[in-house]
């Protein structure tokens, strides 16, 4: 069982070196780079990685473009801010060898947000398929929220991808404008109305949901800020939509 890792890339100098150093279990990295003008592409090459230049086909496009130019047929894919936990490494290197049973495997994403890990707030454990075999699996979503669409059988690994999020409110506002545009873009290609109501309703419950339901009061201030955006998010991904309509 060989595995080429994945990861695509636009000015990720600050996250790349901490993403590629958590990849020993892998016996190729691979980094799609759509013209990044920092240092990531160097970053990348000093440490061992093949890159290769694309331009942008969507998030999904864009990772099924690099699990097709891998080298080996499992794909672990990675994003740029993100890492496998030392945990989750000895449990790939365990995988390879015994050998894989399944065609893919999830994996749990643990967040860090403003500097505190994130337990609750519907963030955790926040299961993924990451690593798989390229023939028997494929990503979807042409806008936002990609993910891996699983045609075999699907495992489960129980150690963490560390997800490093942000790392100051000011970051999160710029992130969520331009997440909102994306999904509202979504819903005004699949011609989704989005009523009024939904509008005032939506962002309120969301933000109950993550607070008192999905226990977002046990993550501190950061749980409560969650749970704020959660609801802004809402808002202003139905209120853009509402404009392109």
């Amino acid at each position: 069982m060989k595995i080429t890792a994945t990861i695509i890339t636009q000015d990720e100098e600050r996250n790349i070196a901490r993403a590629i150093e958590s990849l020993r279990c892998c016996d190729e990295i691979l980094i799609v780079d759509s013209g990044s003008t920092d240092r990531t592409v160097e970053l990348a090459k000093n440490l061992g990685a093949r890159v290769v230049e694309a331009g942008w086909r969507g998030f999904a496009g864009q990772k099924n473009w690099a699990a097709e130019q891998a080298s080996h047929d499992w794909v672990l894919s990675l994003d740029a801010d993100e890492a496998l936990s030392e945990a989750l490494e000895a449990e790939i290197w365990s995988l390879k060898k015994s050998g894989p049973r399944f065609d893919a495997y999830t994996m749990p994403r643990l967040a860090r947000y403003l500097g505190r890990w994130i337990y609750h707030s519907g963030w955790y454990p926040d299961r993924k398929v990451r690593l798989y075999h390229r023939s028997k699996a494929r990503w979807v979503g042409d806008f936002v929220h990609e993910s891996v669409k699983p045609q075999g059988t699907v495992g489960h690994l129980e150690s963490n991808i560390l997800h490093f999020t942000c790392d100051s409110l000011s970051e999160h506002l710029r992130t969520l404008d331009r997440y909102t545009t994306l999904a509202a873009q979504e819903l005004a290609a699949n011609k989704v109305q989005v009523p009024l109501w939904s509008l005032i309703l939506d962002p309120p419950w969301n933000f109950v949901r993550a607070y008192v339901f999905q226990r977002g009061f046990m993550d501190g201030l950061e749980g409560l800020i969650i749970s704020y955006m959660a609801a802004f998010y809402t808002f202003l991904k139905y209120s853009k939509a509402r404009n392109m309509s």
